[in-house]
């Protein structure tokens, strides 16, 4: 039996191209910055090697699903093009203008990452005649391939399941703000469902960490529940970014791993976390450990009159759509990257949108969309929530007409708003393609939590220990995960408070195995999990690391011995209890009041009727003892800390 657990705190003519993107200006578009140091020296021309053949853009070595269109929509060019917002100067990025020039070609039969190591190798003194460039070149590979025997300290450079090939793989992380799963905050997102759920894994049954932004976020960079990385709330006073969390946890987060022990380049852009760039946390001129390119939100999502942290210099921004829209914004910056980057490591790009959080500003060319979709009228939509917290049944039920109007206005405007991270994904993919790198890199797709809309008659918000505000998109693609995967496992999550998995009869499994006691697609994996999934993909050994969640990747590639464990819920603590009979949820509340909800969500999916006073008394008290259980563990034992049979 598995359990989860958890626990909540321009002219006539329409400036815009295909798709709704602003035609670009021949002008604007050479926006990179001459060198400004001494031109490089020419070399003879017969020293210059023959320039490869033109690649063919249509030749594609992973086949990209064609894009749907909506109705009236125009088909956008297949190609790769610049998007409204002018794209940035490399020099902003900290990139060299002339990086291409030395990574576009390598030394056949020398890994990309040795001729990078060679590359600061120091010549010695003398004279030419000491050095001559035979001498030299001997001494560099001798020298090159000694370091080729020291690999970082546990940092393997091609483990068994990092990819195939000579290098390591390169991840992208993108993550929404707000994005619910429950009440179809993906249904606006036809390019992302198609080019990264159908090319890989689709999760049905994702669940956060925290039903909070900044604990949630927390728990996604340090791989830890709430209840061991302490960011408890929004605020620097709940740990939120600030100085005992920059001090303790930044350090160990797995970008900073990846870019000290594993040698990844790590670029970050977007909403980091609430309080980021607080004077009291540093400002904006204070860059996280571990982050080779920095351009991060200031404070919490916005669109447009923002104030940006470009690698620790501030950046502000006002609300011209065509230079200012942060979705866009994001997008173009992560394109510079990709097209700047070293060829010589691995990447790992996290891309943090705003949307769909409020204030809800989509871009001009996406407000008239959606003008019939409504907020969902599901079972628990608009009721009151009997035997529930009191913070639930305070709730005034029915709700006005004017609550209604907005709320289902709201809704509509959330959709509106991920249309532009839908257009992000396109081009992220596309260029993914465009320059080789596709096949070699993963894609993870989620939220930091999901969303309400009038259940229990709750207007909008999120906090709360409900499916609809724990549950979240999670899709996957990447080397070695076989496309259109519905995957039904859990990911277990903890909100603001004690939690941790136990391991269960029949935990080890062999994927597929009619004997095995839960197949693969029902373990139970966690959001704490991506941080360890990502190191693993890296090829670090994560014995080394104090993180509470372990790697998906044995379960993305369905290797033998997949493992089910559980996890459990914190702020108000819940423990979430899966078997192929029922799928029970238990909450304890302590604050103004003490109390109990369980659901057995199998047969009340809307989590409507609390069963707590008629549920056999013995298993109550297994899961109120098994909760008590779980607020101790930490690291290792969060993984494998014991049997719980209700």
């Amino acid at each position: 039996m598995a359990a989860l657990a958890a626990g909540g705190s321009g002219g006539s003519a329409s400036p815009y191209g295909p798709r709704g993107e602003q035609r670009f200006s021949p002008v604007s578009a050479h926006f990179r910055v001459p060198y400004p140091g001494p031109a490089p020296p020419s070399r003879p021309s017969a020293a210059r090697p023959a320039p490869p053949p033109p690649r063919d853009r249509t030749a594609r070595s992973t086949p990209v699903p064609a894009h749907v269109t909506a109705p009236g929509e125009k088909t956008p060019d297949p190609s790769p093009r610049l998007s409204p917002v002018r794209r940035l100067s490399p020099r902003l990025l900290g990139l060299s203008p002339f990086s291409r020039l030395r990574v576009r070609t390598h030394r056949p039969g020398v890994p990309p990452g040795a001729l990078s190591a060679m590359r600061h190798l120091p010549l010695g003194a003398g004279g030419p005649g000491r050095h001559s460039p035979r001498h030299l070149r001997s001494c560099s590979l001798a020298l090159l391939f000694l370091l080729l025997l020291l690999p970082l300290p546990g940092c393997c450079l091609g483990g068994s399941r990092a990819a195939a090939g000579s290098r390591r793989p390169n991840v992208v992380l993108l993550l929404t703000d707000d994005q619910d799963e429950v009440l179809g905050g993906m249904t606006p997102l036809k390019k992302t469902k198609a080019l990264i759920g159908e090319m890989g894994m689709t999760f049905s049954s994702a669940y956060v960490p925290s039903a909070l932004c900044c604990p949630s976020r927390a728990s996604i960079l340090t791989g830890k529940y709430p209840h061991n990385h302490h960011v408890v709330n929004n605020t620097l006073e709940g740990n939120c970014s600030s100085k005992s969390w920059q001090k303790i946890q930044e350090p160990n987060t797995f970008p900073a791993i990846l870019r000290s022990m594993c040698g990844y380049q790590t670029f970050f852009a977007g909403k980091y976390l609430n309080e980021y760039g607080a004077p009291a946390a540093g400002g904006l001129e204070y860059v996280p450990p571990g982050w080779s390119y920095w351009y991060a939100l200031e404070k919490n999502s916005k669109y447009y009159n923002y104030t940006l942290s470009i690698n620790g210099k501030a950046r502000k921004h006002g609300e011209n759509y065509s230079v200012d829209y942060l979705t866009d914004v994001l997008a173009n910056v992560s394109l510079d990257f990709l097209d700047y980057k070293s060829n010589f490591e691995p990447f790992f790009m996290m891309i943090s949108t705003p949307a769909p959080h409020s204030p809800w500003i989509a871009a001009p060319q996406y407000q008239k969309t959606f003008q019939n979709v409504f907020a969902p009228r599901n079972k628990n939509f608009n009721i009151h929530g009997t035997n529930k917290h009191w913070l639930i049944r305070q709730a005034k039920t029915p709700m006005t007409n004017s609550s209604i109007q907005f709320l289902d206005n709201a809704f509509r405007k959330r959709w509106q708003t991920l249309l532009s991270v839908d257009d992000l994904v396109e081009k992220l993919v596309k260029r993914l393609e465009f320059i080789g790198e596709l096949d070699n890199t993963y894609i993870f797709y989620t939220s930091d939590n999901g969303y309400h809309t009038g259940q229990f008659s709750l207007p909008i918000d999120k906090r709360q220990l409900y499916e609809f505000d724990i549950k979240v998109p999670l899709l996957v693609r990447g080397p070695g995960i076989k496309p259109n995967q519905t995957s039904k496992m859990i990911l277990r999550g903890s909100w603001i408070g004690a939690h941790g998995p136990v391991q269960i009869p029949g935990a080890l499994l062999k994927c597929g195995s009619e004997a095995a006691f839960l197949t693969c697609s029902q373990m139970l994996v966690a959001n704490i999990d991506l941080g360890p999934t990502i190191l693993d993909i890296a090829g670090y050994n994560l014995n080394k690391t104090q993180m509470d969640g372990m790697s998906l990747l044995p379960i993305l590639q369905c290797f033998p011995d997949c493992v089910c464990e559980d996890a459990y819920n914190n702020t108000y603590a819940c423990v979430r209890t899966v078997s192929a009979r029922w799928d029970l949820q238990y909450c304890e509340f302590d604050d103004q009041e003490v109390f109990v909800e369980v659901y057995n969500l199998t047969a009340d999916p809307h989590q409507i009727t609390n069963i707590a006073k008629s549920i056999d008394p013995e298993l109550l008290g297994k899961m109120n003892y098994r909760l008590m259980m779980l607020q101790s563990c930490s690291g290792p034992a969060c993984r494998t800390p014991g049997v719980f049979d209700p």
